[in-house]
């Protein structure tokens, strides 16, 4: 499964706030399997998530929006997904039952437009908070308070779905500029994706399918990289993930 993930706000793009949001989901949907293939963050103008959003839904799986959800003035993001549907924001009856049965107010306590989704939506529930989010079609629609992002995305989880790959990790004290040829050495011998990440040391992440040509092809990496000492060698079929 392809999956491309949109972030709306201006926040966002001015520095005010960290986009911890995106990174979460990769995570989180990395371990289910699923492939992201793309991050981006939009401002809080319906024009341009409404762009975005009708790009990626055409070219992924699915698509997943967060951040620019509520009754606030500049809580546009519900506009914009319906939008690139051509359609229009209507008043939700689930939400409003719903919220109705899960709080201490009614929809008539809320700011106008709180209840309002795409026409044609589905209700996402907010276990953490008020404002509903949306699933239309293969585009998702989640609240940007992180707490609430992922309360919601877990009633969701199931929907993404993917192939699981083993992963090896290997860590040198050997620059990547002077790794080349090993890891082209790797990939000519084994079905693996090499991740390479510098730091402290560089970690290789491979990934394979299966569990022994993960292992056998970080092996075959141990045995010709200078190995970071002071960083544990993760042990033989250590770990599985997205793919």
């Amino acid at each position: 499964m392809r999956v491309a993930v949109v972030t709306v706000g201006d926040e966002l793009l001015s520095g005010d706030t960290v986009d911890t949001n995106a990174s979460w989901l990769c995570d989180r949907l990395d371990d289910r399997g699923v492939s992201v293939e793309r991050i981006t963050t939009v401002p809080d103008r319906v024009a341009d998530i409404a762009r975005v959003v009708n790009e990626y839904r055409a070219e992924y799986d699915a698509v997943i929006v967060t951040g620019g959800v509520g009754p606030t003035h500049d809580d546009v993001t519900m506009d914009g997904v319906a939008a690139a549907f051509g359609r229009a924001v209507v008043p939700n009856e689930a939400a409003a039952a719903w919220i109705a049965d899960h709080g201490d107010y009614s929809a008539d306590d809320l700011t106008e437009g709180t209840t309002h989704l795409p026409e044609g939506a589905r209700l996402l529930r907010n276990p953490e908070g008020v404002a509903p989010g949306a699933a239309l079609e293969s585009v998702y629609v989640l609240p940007g308070v992180p707490a609430e992002m992922k309360a919601m995305f877990e009633t969701v989880a199931g929907e993404f779905t993917g192939e699981r790959g083993y992963v090896e990790e290997v860590h040198t004290t050997e620059p990547e500029s002077a790794l080349i040829d090993r890891l082209d050495g790797v990939q000519e011998r084994f079905d693996v994706s090499i991740g390479s990440y510098p730091g402290d040391s560089v970690r290789l992440k491979v990934i394979a399918a299966d569990a022994a040509t993960a292992r056998d092809a970080a092996d075959w990496l141990r045995e010709r990289v200078d190995l970071a000492t002071e960083v544990e060698q993760p042990e033989q079929g250590d770990g599985e993930t997205g793919q």
